[in-house]
Parts: structure tokens; sequence; C-alpha cells
């Protein structure tokens, strides 16, 4: 019996958010229809994380499994495009309460990773750019942003690679953090600024024309921060959800996983 995908979504109040996140699980169960696929939430939606574990430890403990001994492997492929406080502290530490009768492999955060950057483009071409158009647009590569400075600067990383495929510019920016104005009394650019910040930098450069691509999973908060700050853009691209190539990504994920379970199990 395969293991399980359990995808471990962030949650949110905005029910906008659970939504895409389950039409992105529905994908990958079409994608691979004979592997069982949950979802569960780390906040404010249900099912949480720990109630999933639970029911799928209470299938074992019903008869799922064929002697007693046996344990029910579970991938758990966390739906975050960073390695943050989330990947690093909140899910190691949930899962280590998980029920005995699971065995557990976590698989790697989505990001950083090529098929993002072909669903990023995806989105932009869906929001009206052409391929013709790359080298006269500058594109706003703006995250949901966090307090972790290493898995904001992950992000620069790919602003900076993103460049070299054959946009005009290309600029990182954080709906978390400010700010989205110039600084007062004019200064230098921030290190880290908000999105409208950063397409008034890009229009100032000279594209011909600013795109916003956004670099986040679901609709919430922090993506509507996202499109308010873009409104002096000419092309505003919608959340990542569930695009095909997240989807690939997800299943990529599960399998590199399932080969470590796979590898630990040979060892004597």
């Amino acid at each position: 019996m395969p293991p399980v995908l359990l995808a471990m979504a962030h949650g949110s109040r905005d029910p906008r958010h659970a939504r895409t996140l389950r039409a992105l699980v529905r994908r990958v169960r079409a994608r691979r229809p004979r592997l069982r696929v949950e979802i569960g939430f780390l906040d404010f939606t249900a099912p949480s994380v720990p109630g999933v574990l639970a029911e799928l430890a209470a299938d074992v403990r019903r008869g799922g499994s064929r002697r007693p001994e046996e344990v029910r492997e579970v991938v758990a492929v966390p739906l975050l495009l960073s390695r943050a406080v989330h990947a690093r502290a909140d899910i190691p530490a949930l899962l280590r309460q998980a029920p005995p009768e699971l065995r557990i492999e976590r698989a790697g955060v989505l990001g950083p990773a090529p098929l993002l950057s072909r669903a990023l483009e995806r989105r932009l071409y869906e929001a009206g750019l052409v391929p013709g158009d790359m080298s006269s647009t500058g594109v706003v590569l703006a995250s949901a942003g966090t307090s972790d400075p290493e898995a904001n600067a992950v992000i620069a990383d790919i602003a900076r690679e993103w460049r070299h495929t054959g946009w005009c510019a290309v600029r990182p920016a954080f709906a978390s953090l400010p700010p989205d104005e110039a600084p007062a009394g004019g200064g230098a650019p921030p290190a880290v600024s908000g999105t409208a910040w950063a397409v008034g930098r890009l229009r100032a450069s000279g594209c011909a024309r600013v795109a916003v691509a956004s670099y986040v999973l679901a609709p919430g908060f922090l993506a509507d921060r996202i499109v308010r700050g873009a409104a002096r853009a000419d092309v505003v691209a919608p959340v990542l959800g569930d695009a095909p190539e997240v989807a690939d990504l997800v299943l990529h994920r599960f399998d590199q996983a399932c080969s470590r379970l796979r590898a630990t199990a040979t060892v004597p």
C-alpha cells in the first residue's frame, strides 16, 4: 500500500484560501488517482493536521493493516513556498505528536523550484502578457514575506535568477513588510519593500510595462495587500493556486520523500 500524501496547509479565516488549496489537492488526486491524498490545516480551518493524523491512525486500528504491528506510512508535504517558521518549527512539532500507528516522512517545502517559476509565468500570461513582452516588461515578484530574513533572501535570489530568463527587470516585494511608499525625505531604496514601492521603481527604471507576479499559493489578507499595492501596474497575475505546475511539484516532493522512506526501510 503506498503512503498517504498529507498536504499541510497554512490556514486562514478567509474562505477563499481553503477553497483554492482544496482545488489544488483535487488536481493532485486527478494526476495520481490511486494515491490517497488528504489535506490538513495548521490554523483556523478544518480539518486540522492533528485531526487528519488521528483519523489515519483510527483507520489502522479499525483493521486497515494486515498485522497489528504494521503502521500506516504518511508523507507530509507542506504547502508552503519557503522554509520559514511554520516549516522549521511548527510542522515538525505537530508531526512529533503523531499517533504511534503512523510512520511519517516529512517532505520539503515547495519553493524554490523551477516548476514554481513556470507557474508564475503561466499566471502572468493568463493575466494578459505574451512571451514577446518579456524584454520590455519589469516584474515585481511579490511574496507574502516573513520575519525570517533567510526566507526573504531566498525570494530575492529567485528574483535575481528570474531576471536572467529575459525580463526587463525583476524586483522582489514583501506584502507583510513596509514600506509601500518612498522613504521620507528621499534616500536610498529600502532593502525590503512592499509592492507599490517596487512597482514605482520599475516604472522609473524605464520598463515599458510593469507586471506583478503573486508568489502566493492562495488568496487571503496578504494576497489582497499585494493587489492593492499593484494599483499602478499594467498586469497583476492571480495567486498560484491550482496551477498544474504546482500540482506536479507537490507530487515531486512526495516522490522524493517516498524515496527516503524506501531507503530507510532497506537499512538492516
